[in-house]
């Protein structure tokens, strides 16, 4: 029992004899880091703002197309495009409404169909 008797509030490390010129070399470094990965995370974000923006947009646009034909059919028209998707020549559609308006046509087919059951 004759070993080390520690004093009370004295635990863990004892603070080494730091360079204050290492110590200020590594705190600059760190902040040059810091400042990169938030510069890089604020360009990640306006990347992802402008293609949510381009999307936004794009379904606009098509929301659009979509109420222009139903004004047409409310005023007894077929549009060309419905009629192409509704014969199957949906090599003669003109490529803005290409894939997607088919996509939706059979997703509001699957919908309507359930309604009616």
């Amino acid at each position: 029992m004759a070993g080390k008797v520690k004093k009370p509030g004295k635990r863990g490390r004892k603070p080494a004899k730091i360079d204050l010129k290492a110590k200020l070399e590594r705190s600059r470094q760190s902040a040059r880091e810091c400042r990169a990965r938030k510069k890089l995370r604020y360009q990640y974000l306006e990347e992802l703002v402008s293609s949510k923006e381009r999307a936004i947009c794009a379904l606009r646009e098509e929301l659009e197309m979509y109420k222009q034909w139903c004004s047409a059919m409310d005023q007894g028209k077929i549009p060309s495009e419905i009629k192409a998707l509704l014969t199957g020549d949906e090599q003669k559609m003109p490529p803005s409404g290409g894939n997607k308006t088919s996509k939706n046509s059979k997703n509001n087919n699957i919908s309507s169909s359930n309604g009616q059951s």
